[in-house]
């Protein structure tokens, strides 16, 4: 149960640091005025720190966290849908949840896709999506998910491929996932 919660804490830095270089991403100068779009950053905030007080807290405690996880990365998800990062967090808290409590795989792997048609480098995404393909008994399909971690050149985020993703993706070839 450890490694889900290390994992969504990668996570969530990951998508600190995504926000904190768009800027410099979209070709603008440090000190230039950028377009403001404060909700959709501050809806996906909220939901990955919210998760990260429910891990601290204890599962029962983070259950009644849940409601508002998904309300601020579904509302941060309709306001800009080009954030890889959410699709991660939200892939992972339908995988992680259970089916009882509001987890769903379906959607968790639709989630992952959707993802990985707005960023392909975004290495987390394929990573979950093995992980979801492989829970729902699919594990033929998600053997051809880690290969593409594994071969990535230019992955969007070299931290989280090297001590993350890349051995998750051996260890789910392995069979271990």
């Amino acid at each position: 149960m450890r490694l889900p919660a290390a994992m969504l804490l990668i996570l969530c830095a990951a998508g600190a640091a995504w926000s904190q270089s768009a800027t410099r991403r979209a070709g603008r100068p440090r000190g230039a005025r950028r377009r403001r779009r404060p909700a959709t950053r501050a809806h996906f905030r909220y939901a990955t720190n919210a998760g990260r007080w429910g891990q601290t807290k204890g599962v029962v405690r983070s259950l009644f966290l849940l409601p508002e996880v998904k309300k601020g990365m579904e509302t941060a998800l309709e306001r800009d849908p080009r954030v890889p990062p959410a699709y991660a967090l939200a892939g992972i808290v339908y995988y992680e949840v259970p089916g009882l409590f509001g987890g769903d795989l379906e959607k968790s792997e639709a989630l992952f896709r959707r993802g990985l048609e707005v960023d392909p480098r975004f290495t987390g995404l394929p990573v979950g999506l093995a992980r979801t393909l492989i829970k729902r008994g699919r594990i033929p399909e998600a053997r051809r998910e880690p290969p593409a971690v594994l071969d990535e050149k230019a992955p969007g985020n070299v931290a989280d491929w090297m001590l993350k993703d890349a051995p998750e993706a051996l260890a789910s070839l392995a069979g271990r996932s």
